[in-house]
């Protein structure tokens, strides 16, 4: 027997913490019964229905995929627009994004339908780095980029970027070329360490995660992670939760 919000994220319908969301708005079942409190437990030999979806257990499955620009990193989207799962059409498991890259950002993002291993991805301490490279407006200077290096507050949390380097200046059309590698997590969060030394972002693309890194793939492929490539993602993030 284990808690209800475990079993939903174990199936792969979606993390522990959107599970927990959706017991506190009373859209999980238990034999029928309406489930709206953390701690209730249960297995997979019980009617668990979640938003009128039946809840079983399936295997894990990894992707590593090349979010191209103009597609949302939503499981649907009212809007009607194209979404990152318009590209795992031949893919019969229910999967879902860790975490989220913006409509207009483009590069590295994982898929899964482990909510497990979603949940620790996205954990506020697991600090996995995340490279990205941003083009952006206006002249970025030395002195700019050393604040970035010392730390800007954003929503009242000190930011302080794992690496951070000035790539390259086009003066004739007046941007600059940004590596920077982040952990926080934080929504939006080199747009807006870019927009606080006064810089708008025009390009953003996520080159690596963690050890992982695009390879080969071309925007909008996609491809299986290693049992190997998991296991280590997974060690990484205990590692850093441990040890911060």
């Amino acid at each position: 027997m284990q808690r209800l919000q475990k079993l939903i994220a174990q199936s792969g319908y979606c993390s522990r913490r959107k599970a927990e969301e959706l017991i506190k708005q009373g859209k999980v079942t238990l034999n029928g019964q309406k489930v709206n409190e953390l701690g209730v437990k249960a297995s997979f030999n019980d009617d668990i229905m979640v938003e009128g979806n039946l809840i079983e257990y399936q295997e894990k499955e990894y992707y590593l995929f090349y979010k191209p620009r103009g597609v949302v990193c939503t499981t649907k989207d009212d809007k009607k627009r194209k979404t990152v799962l318009d590209f795992f059409d031949d893919v019969d498991k229910r999967i879902f994004p860790v975490g989220r890259l913006d409509y207009d950002t483009t590069g590295l993002l994982i898929l899964t339908n482990d909510g497990e291993f979603a949940n620790l991805m996205m954990h506020p301490k697991c600090k996995i780095d995340k490279f990205y490279v941003a083009k952006v407006k206006g002249i970025v200077t030395p002195q700019e980029i050393k604040s970035l290096k010392s730390g800007i507050k954003i929503d009242n949390k000190m930011i302080r970027p794992t690496r951070v380097k000035l790539k390259k200046i086009d003066k004739k059309s007046l941007t600059s070329i940004v590596e920077i590698t982040i952990h926080d997590g934080i929504n939006q969060e080199v747009k807006k360490l870019m927009k606080m030394i006064g810089h708008e972002v025009i390009k953003l693309k996520r080159e690596a995660y963690g050890f992982l890194t695009l390879g080969n793939l071309r925007s909008g492929e996609k491809r299986c992670l290693s049992k190997k490539e998991v296991k280590n993602l997974y060690l990484m993030a205990n590692s850093n939760m441990l040890n911060k």
